[in-house]
């Protein structure tokens, strides 16, 4: 089982790499608590194409080690950062959903783009999901401090009763199984209790809106206009419109788990964005 050490403080952390070695590169960072198997439905059609497709444990997730510290955007970005390094990749294109934006976000501000040629936003934070003087309409930060404190009593419930809005099951097309939603809910609980809450915590103060700009390079953003837990005006829409190079897809119905409910529509979505880039 494939590991590297984080050039930050030595935590070993695990990823896969998928496809040809010589393929094209598509590093795939994970939403907060999710682990490289959340990509299910991209990483193995991408490889059985020719792409080489690389993920990692976020540190305190999946497979890779259990700490206390180190949950910070800078320490999450130099351990993104350190993979490429492991590996040596070059001419990657950089796909995260969620909280892998911002992670990404920080990723290129701190180490540059000498690695990286592109980046996809899938349901990102990005910018930043709260209320700021510049994004009057994001989320109250006490509303998501409550929610967190919720999820500190209960990670099991809570992540149960944000399941439905997680897929947007009330909307017309997104069919997801009760047992693939069970699924996903152990998933998440597989991230350390310690984790869960210090990755909440980031994702409620996190603002990259002035980073954005910086990022001379072309980015997708795919977004959905169900999207409950990061509203596409305050975040995919705001994002494309900061970035100096952007595409903003929108799904229409989609919420924020479109990476399942809209899994083929967002492969054929990547495949064409890596391929008209180059």
């Amino acid at each position: 089982m494939p590991y590297f050490t984080s050039p930050a403080d030595g935590t070993r952390l695990h990823y896969v790499d998928y496809g040809p070695a010589e393929g094209p590169v598509a590093v795939f960072v994970n939403s907060a608590h999710l682990g490289t198997e959340m990509w299910e439905f991209q990483m193995p059609a991408l490889a059985e194409e020719g792409y080489r497709c690389v993920a990692m444990d976020r540190r305190g997730h999946g497979r890779s080690e259990d700490v206390w510290g180190g949950y910070d955007l800078d320490t999450l970005a130099d351990d993104l950062h350190g993979l490429l390094d492991h590996l040596d990749l070059r001419a990657v294109t950089m796909i995260g959903h969620s909280m892998g934006s911002v992670e990404i976000t920080r990723c290129l501000t701190r180490h540059g783009t000498g690695r990286v040629a592109r980046a996809a936003f899938v349901a990102g934070i990005a910018p930043g999901v709260v209320r700021t003087p510049a994004n009057p309409d994001g989320a109250d930060p006490a509303a998501v401090l409550a929610a967190n404190e919720v999820s500190r009593r209960d990670r099991a419930a809570f992540f149960a009763s944000s399941a439905d809005a997680f897929f947007a099951l009330d909307r017309p097309g997104n069919e997801v199984s009760p047992e693939y939603v069970r699924y996903v809910l152990q998933c998440c609980l597989t991230a350390t209790a310690r984790a869960t809450a210090a990755v909440q915590a980031l994702v409620a103060e996190v603002d990259v809106a002035a980073e954005l700009p910086k990022l001379e390079l072309p980015v997708l953003v795919v977004h959905g206009t169900h999207d409950t837990s990061a509203a596409l005006e305050t975040t995919g829409r705001r994002a494309a419109g900061l970035l100096p190079d952007a595409e903003l897809e929108i799904y229409e119905d989609a919420g924020h788990g479109l990476y399942v409910t809209h899994a083929d529509r967002l492969v054929a979505d990547l495949r064409a964005f890596m391929a008209t880039t180059d």
